[in-house]
């Protein structure tokens, strides 16, 4: 089978699956939890029950209508505020899997007690930064298949498949297993240190201009934004993700929305950016101003593939 047609039906069958925004919840923590409510596809403690209510109102408004396929999560770590929308469902995962491929390089780094290179550090930040292709290549043989899968283990990214014929791209990931990989990115913990959060975040960070579009849409300015996108073309459909992090002046959430079948990149980031924009709306109101919202940034017009396909296989194939 080709791999586009392999796209279209995945893409296919998630929309089959979903049957839009309203019809498929899931939350990420038991309603029956001490103390925890859920309203809609959220969950929360008792004292942000109407939070969690006004988030899971906008966020399934925001996403009515839309005819690609789509999945979402999202975390408030102040307020254990979460909120998901079909996170188990899979989508190829473009050039947000380079956030894997260095988190993994840093753990692999971790257990033989070496520093990273200065090659390694170079490639690093062209991938993050620049989502350079020929650097995401590089590490991706470098840590190669093994090591990468043992950082999803530990990670419990357990939902996360690498692509069998080393098309990085083409990983398949969820909407899940992306939050369970920022909590791992901005919490302490025992798979990746304190000095190897710190590093990825901060290339996060410096994402070039060009690529801030989708979830930074609508944050304050004045929040610490830390980004990756993705974006996977085919004469058909887009793939269209991004994953952020965000904190400063008392915040610090995170989200992951995930779309396929868009029938351009335009159409991908205008459904991740109208999510974005509600989230951010409503989990900073009331709280002290940080700064005006960011206007959503323009994805490029005409954009370099995210990774070269491989052919497409023999009909018969």
């Amino acid at each position: 089978m080709g791999i586009r047609t392999r796209l279209a039906l995945s893409a296919a069958l998630a929309v089959a699956m979903t049957g839009g925004a309203a019809a498929a919840t899931a939350a990420a923590a038991p309603a029956s939890q001490a103390g925890v409510v859920r309203e809609g596809i959220c969950t929360a403690p008792t004292a942000y029950k109407a939070l969690a209510a006004r988030l899971s109102h906008d966020i399934q408004a925001s996403l009515a209508g839309r005819d690609d396929s789509h999945a979402m999560t999202v975390f408030d770590q102040h307020r254990s505020v979460r909120c998901a929308l079909n996170q188990g469902l899979q989508f190829h995962s473009a050039s947000v899997v380079k956030a894997i491929i260095l988190a993994s390089l840093l753990r692999w780094h971790q257990e033989t007690g070496k520093p990273l290179t200065a090659n390694e550090k170079y490639l690093a930040t062209l991938m993050i930064t620049q989502s350079d292709n020929s650097a995401a290549t590089a590490l991706w043989d470098e840590v190669g298949h093994t090591r990468m899968q043992h950082f999803l283990n530990l990670a419990h990214m357990n939902e996360t498949v690498l692509d069998p014929d080393g098309y990085w791209g083409l990983t398949e990931i969820t909407a899940h297993d992306e939050l369970t990989l920022l909590q791992t990115l901005t919490a302490h913990n025992s798979v990746l240190s304190d000095y190897s959060r710190a590093y990825e975040l901060d290339l996060m960070a410096q994402v070039i201009p060009s690529q801030r579009w989708g979830t930074p849409a609508g944050a304050p300015s004045g929040l610490t934004v830390h980004v990756k996108n993705g974006w996977l073309p085919d004469p058909s459909l887009w793939v269209i993700n991004s994953i952020g992090v965000f904190n400063g002046y008392g915040r610090d959430y995170m989200m992951a929305v995930l779309t396929a079948g868009n029938p351009s990149m335009a159409y991908g980031v205008d459904t991740i950016e109208e999510v974005a924009e509600v989230i951010h709306r409503d989990l900073n109101a009331g709280l002290p101003k940080a700064g005006a919202p960011l206007p959503p940034t323009p994805a490029p017009a005409h954009p370099t593939p995210d990774e070269a396909l491989p052919p497409s296989l023999p009909a018969s194939s």
